[in-house]
């Protein structure tokens, strides 16, 4: 089987991260992969944010559980590293580039040996004061919204079960 689509037949989600720092040059490989997804109109309206400093991790943990309604104390399940997604909002296909660039990353990571997740609520976590207040210290001036957060890290636990994929799912013209 091509390598690309086994990966993505096997990539799943690691909810089970070490503390370990990823390196920077594996770190460059995964954003680059989301610099690199399709984009509507080609555009390339999607930003990322590299948090890899651990205080700032935590802030942006603790804000994304404010809105979490599992109410996890770290809803990151303590990833090292939190690649934010954000786009412009008046970008119509603003939200599917994101979502193109998170799964780019994600499968990127997975490629490499390293653990993702796609943790929703970037949305909430930059419209809040709290988040604009970062945005605003990174000098991100224009109106962006989030959309995910892709935290990586090395996996303490490695997911393998491939739940069987459901039927009728595919219709032919």
């Amino acid at each position: 089987m091509n390598e690309v689509i086994k990966n993505i037949i096997t990539r799943r989600s690691c909810k089970s991260f070490k503390p370990d720092m990823v390196s920077d040059e594996i770190i460059n490989q995964i954003v680059e992969a989301g610099l690199h997804a399709a984009s509507g109109m080609g555009k390339q309206s999607p930003i990322i944010l590299v948090v890899t400093d651990k205080a700032e991790r935590d802030k942006l943990s603790e804000l994304n559980a404010k809105y979490d309604p599992m109410h996890r104390t770290d809803p990151f399940y303590n990833a090292p590293v939190v690649l934010a997604v954000l786009v412009p909002e008046n970008v119509p296909t603003a939200i599917y580039d994101g979502s193109l660039v998170i799964g780019n990353m994600m499968l990127a990571a997975s490629s490499l040996g390293i653990g993702s997740c796609w943790i929703h609520r970037a949305k909430e976590v930059f419209e809040d004061a709290e988040g604009k207040a970062l945005l605003k210290k990174l000098r991100i001036d224009e109106e962006y919204q989030g959309i995910g957060h892709c935290v990586i890290g090395v996996p303490d636990k490695i997911n393998t079960s491939i739940i069987p994929r459901k039927d009728n799912r595919v219709f032919r013209v």
